[in-house]
């Protein structure tokens, strides 16, 4: 028999700021590294499936102690152009309507750090680790003036900070560029590997974000379902 399958968790309000940074959070991808494998990339170093380049790891390969999945308020998105993946990158907009279906990994806040400047093309390394005190007190830092070096806690989940990084624009501020199907394959595995939701609207939920224009649910359901066809592009 079967078990039930988990249920989505949501991050309770952000608390007060108050004692010591922590050394762990909760890590919430909304992107590719929803896939283990691909974030297996980030922390070990590799490159994963569908990518042109590798990149570095992590200083601290170990594994997430934990990954869950997660409901943040907002909308999945994606825009500008990847050329590690050929297409576009997913981006989570929290001040738009919607919910966006994520998981998130227990990981060390220097884990987090590395991420995110792989995340920038940047190799981590000593004196790279994230000052969280404004995300904390205020739910959202600028680190830099990167794609992703918005960062921003929606939350907390068993007392320890829910953590993501993004644009600082808002959906529909720029272009929309569709991503490829290497890429949108990690996002429609590691959601499906969640065991939250169903393929049916997992596929319905990519097709449906912004900038994913040409992709329908059918062809994101073939990406993990080993059907037939050109995988590299969606339809015109």
């Amino acid at each position: 028999m079967s078990g039930t399958p988990p249920r989505p968790v949501r991050p309770d309000p952000r608390p007060a700021a108050a004692g010591a940074p922590p050394d762990r959070v909760w890590y919430a991808s909304y992107g590719s590294n929803t896939d283990p494998g691909r974030l297996r990339a980030y922390l070990r170093g590799g490159r994963p499936a569908g990518a042109a380049r590798p990149t570095p790891g992590c200083r601290d390969p170990r594994p997430p102690e934990r990954t869950i999945p997660l409901e943040l308020p907002g909308t999945l998105h994606f825009a500008t152009w990847s050329p590690v993946w050929s297409g576009g990158r997913a981006f989570w907009d929290p001040d738009a309507e919607g919910t966006t279906w994520a998981r998130a990994h227990l990981i060390t806040l220097g884990q987090f750090s590395d991420i995110a400047a792989q995340e920038m093309y940047r190799a981590p390394g000593p004196g790279t680790d994230l000052d969280l005190t404004e995300a904390l007190a205020r739910g959202r830092a600028t680190v830099g003036p990167g794609r992703y070096e918005t960062l921003v806690c929606p939350g907390f989940v068993a007392g320890l900070p829910v953590l993501a990084f993004t644009a600082p624009w808002r959906c529909g501020e720029v272009p929309g560029v569709s991503p490829s199907a290497g890429y949108l394959r990690h996002l429609a595995a590691g959601l499906l590997d969640a065991g939250a939701w169903k393929a049916s609207a997992v596929a319905r939920y990519l097709a449906a974000a912004p900038g994913a224009a040409g992709w329908t649910p059918e062809r994101v359901a073939a990406l993990t379902a080993g059907t037939s066809g050109d995988p590299r592009r969606p339809t015109s």
